[in-house]
């Protein structure tokens, strides 16, 4: 019965995996969390045909997940966790009580006991601190980082890279020579080969933030054309080529002309680097989070935000102050005690500043 239950769970994974990619245009990554999520629900039942539903499976592995511990941590699962897991389930019951041979089978109402206590609900979506580097930080670490070799060069390269850019470390792997225009300063994250989110094509022009990234870049670029013979075709910031040493072990030994295949590579260079300079590790794309915080500061109207918006991605400036846009403490701090002093009555550019601000906020919905 459990092979029966197995093929015939399988066979509708599988529906919903085409769903979620072709109707619901999800990218891999994301579908490969739903389906874990699915996984993870099938072995709490013992791979029950899903047409068997009811709502105290859903009880129980609500009850199962928060109890749980991490492999990795060894700690208890966290709530964020845990509500993720639900909601994946959520919507998985929801498309299958659309689909023939299930919708008779499952009772709607009881998919809703996948939903989490308030209370618990409260703590999965609390906001915590996020770990962001400033652009101080940032240059202390790539003045710190050794650039002897050709691998050290590429690492020092891609922290240059991301800072100037902003972009998401999956662009990163995929990105190619010909897309980078050192005399307009900007990346062209152009979809048919740069793996962008959603898919979509559009430039980057790099962000002001000193001479010192653009000059490694620079450096970069002009060492892989000149002494490396790459051409435009050629990766960005091509993969480590190994090979076995004397003991028969795997050594880096240069650089392969072919992309990586994953950003793993990426991220565990920035570890390296930050823990050389004595700072706590910052993932690639928390520098998002620091070219936001540097816009904050450096815009001084609504149309030049919006641009600084435009160049991270972001079709709507919204997504820069609700993604990426959290007031940290000191700062929140500072600008509850600016509010708390008397103010002069605005001057007749102020109060044309706000109007045009209000009109773009009205733009956007708000």
């Amino acid at each position: 019965m459990m092979k029966n239950n197995s093929t015939n769970n399988a066979r509708i994974v599988y529906e919903f995996t085409k769903y979620l990619k072709e109707a619901k245009r999800l990218d891999d990554s994301t579908i490969d969390g739903v389906l874990k999520s699915v996984n993870r629900f099938e072995e709490y039942t013992g791979y029950l045909d899903f047409r068997k539903f009811r709502a105290k499976h859903a009880i129980g592995f609500k009850k199962d997940l928060l109890g749980k511990k991490s492999i990795a941590t060894g700690e208890v699962l966290s709530k964020a966790t845990v509500l993720t897991a639900t909601r994946h389930l959520k919507s998985f019951f929801q498309y299958l009580v659309t689909q023939k041979g299930y919708r008779a089978k499952i009772n709607y109402s009881d998919i809703e006991y996948f939903n989490l206590s308030e209370k618990d609900t409260r703590i999965a979506n609390a906001k915590r601190k996020r770990n962001v580097a400033t652009i101080e930080q940032i240059k202390q670490t790539l003045e710190g980082m050794p650039c002897s070799t050709a691998i050290e060069m590429r690492d020092r390269a891609v922290m240059a890279f991301v800072i100037s850019t902003g972009a998401r470390d999956g662009a990163v792997a995929s990105a190619k020579i010909k897309h980078i225009d050192l005399v307009e300063q900007s990346f062209y994250q152009d979809a048919r080969d740069v793996n962008t989110k959603f898919s979509k094509t559009f430039t980057t022009y790099f962000f002001p933030v000193g001479e010192l990234p653009l000059k490694i870049l620079t450096e970069w670029i002009d060492y892989l054309v000149q002494e490396l013979g790459y051409k435009q075709n050629s990766p960005l910031f091509p993969k480590t080529k190994l090979a076995h040493n004397a003991n028969q072990q795997f050594e880096a030994v240069g650089l392969l002309e072919e992309h990586w295949s994953n950003a793993t590579p990426i991220r565990k260079a920035f570890a390296q680097a930050f823990e050389a300079a004595g700072l706590p590790y910052f993932n690639p794309h928390s520098f998002r989070n620091t070219l936001v915080r540097l816009g904050e500061r450096l815009c001084r109207t609504p149309e030049e935000f919006k641009a600084w918006s435009q160049n991270l991605g972001h079709e709507s400036v919204l997504t820069s102050f609700y993604s990426y846009g959290d007031v940290p403490d000191y700062k929140q701090a500072e600008l509850l005690r600016k509010l708390a002093k008397p103010k002069p009555e605005p001057s007749e550019s102020d109060a044309a500043l706000l109007q045009r601000m209000l009109a773009a906020a009205r733009e956007q919905g708000v």
